[in-house]
C-alpha cells in the first residue's frame, strides 16, 4: 500500500443500517489486510436517536466514530437523500485528515485487501457502475425524457457521456455510476458537488413530476446527479473503474435480472448484500463457492 491515508463511511438512518455498519467494519478488521486498522465512521442523521441502539462498547471496541450530517427537509421526500449529504460531510472531513475517503454503502462486506483502493497519482476517483440498468440510459437509444432533463439540467453534453457497461446485467449504458463505492481525493470536492447537482434536481418541477408518477425514479434520483458532479469535473484519466472483484452483487441473480449466477466469493473483494433474506433461501450458505473459512464467516455475520 501506499503512504495515503484512508478513512471508510457509510451512511445509516435505521437501526439495521447501524447494524450493517458494524458488520461491515468487522470484515474489514477481519479481511482488510493492510486496510484493516482504518478509520471507519458511521454518518447518520442528526436527529437520529442512537441512545437505545448502541449498548457496550459495540462499536469502541471495533473504533467507528459516530459522525452526524444534516439533510434540508425539503429533501427528505426523495428517497436516500440524506446519505448524499452524510457523502459531503465526510468528504470534508476527511480532507481534514488528509485521507483518502471511501464511501460505501452500509451492506458491503470487505472478503479480502481492496487493494485497488490505492489511487494513482493521477487518479481522484475509483468507481463502479451501477449493478443494473433499472434506471440508466441505454445506448442503443436516444435519452429517454427523465434523462434529457437531467443532462439539461447539469449541463452535460453527449460528448462527456462515456459507455458502461452494467455488471450483472451486462447492458451498455451511459456513465451512470454506483453510488455505493467511490474512492475519491476529498480535494476534489466531487461529493460536495452531488449535494450541489442533487439540489438542482430535486428542485427541479418537472423532474419532480416525474419523480410522482414513478417511484423508481424518486429511488434513483440521488444518484443520476452523480454525472454531473463527477463528468462536469473531471477528465476520464483521472477516474478508474474497480475490477469486478469489487461491488459483487451476491445472489442477485435470486432478485433481478442478471446475466450469470452471483454464487461465488473466489476472487472477491467487496461484496453487496443486496438481495432479501427471502429470496436467498434458508440454505444460501450451502450455495457459495469459495473459501470454507469464508463462507463459514459469512454464514455467522449474515
Amino acid at each position: 500500500m501506499s503512504d495515503q491515508k484512508f478513512v471508510f463511511a457509510a451512511y445509516a438512518d435505521s437501526e439495521e443500517g447501524l447494524k450493517e455498519i458494524d458488520r461491515l467494519t468487522k470484515s474489514l478488521r477481519t479481511f482488510g489486510g493492510r486496510f484493516r486498522k482504518c478509520p471507519v465512521w458511521a454518518c447518520i442523521p442528526e436527529d437520529f436517536n442512537i441512545d437505545n441502539l448502541l449498548t457496550g462498547d459495540e462499536f469502541g471496541s471495533l473504533k467507528i466514530e459516530i459522525r452526524r450530517s444534516h439533510t434540508p427537509a425539503k429533501a427528505k421526500w426523495f428517497y436516500y437523500a440524506g446519505k448524499v449529504y452524510a457523502a459531503a460531510e465526510a468528504e470534508v472531513a476527511a480532507q481534514a485528515n488528509e485521507a483518502v475517503l471511501v464511501w460505501m454503502d452500509n451492506d458491503t462486506i470487505i472478503m479480502s485487501e481492496p487493494n485497488e483502493f490505492d489511487l494513482a497519482p493521477c487518479v481522484c476517483l475509483a468507481y463502479k457502475p451501477v449493478m443494473h440498468n433499472r434506471s440508466g440510459s441505454a445506448c442503443n437509444q436516444p435519452p429517454d425524457p427523465f434523462w434529457s432533463r437531467i443532462y439539461k439540467q447539469l449541463s452535460v453534453s453527449d460528448d462527456q457521456l462515456f459507455e458502461m457497461t452494467t455488471p450483472a446485467d451486462q447492458q451498455k449504458i451511459r456513465a451512470y455510476f454506483q453510488a455505493g463505492i467511490l474512492v475519491v481525493r476529498p480535494e476534489q470536492k466531487i461529493l460536495s458537488r452531488w449535494t450541489k447537482d442533487f439540489e438542482t434536481l430535486y428542485q427541479d418541477p418537472v423532474l419532480t413530476e416525474m419523480c410522482k408518477s414513478d417511484d423508481t425514479r424518486r429511488v434513483f434520483l440521488h444518484q443520476t446527479a452523480l454525472v454531473g458532479s463527477i463528468l462536469n469535473h473531471l477528465d476520464r484519466d483521472q477516474m478508474r473503474e474497480l475490477s469486478d472483484r469489487y461491488n459483487y452483487p451476491l445472489f442477485f441473480e435470486k432478485q433481478y435480472d442478471a446475466a450469470a449466477p452471483f454464487n461465488s466469493i473466489e476472487d472477491v473483494t467487496t461484496l453487496r448484500c443486496v438481495v432479501s433474506t427471502e429470496k436467498m433461501g434458508a440454505d444460501w450458505h450451502n450455495d457459495i463457492e469459495g473459501p470454507a473459512e469464508k463462507i463459514l464467516w459469512l454464514k455467522e455475520h449474515l
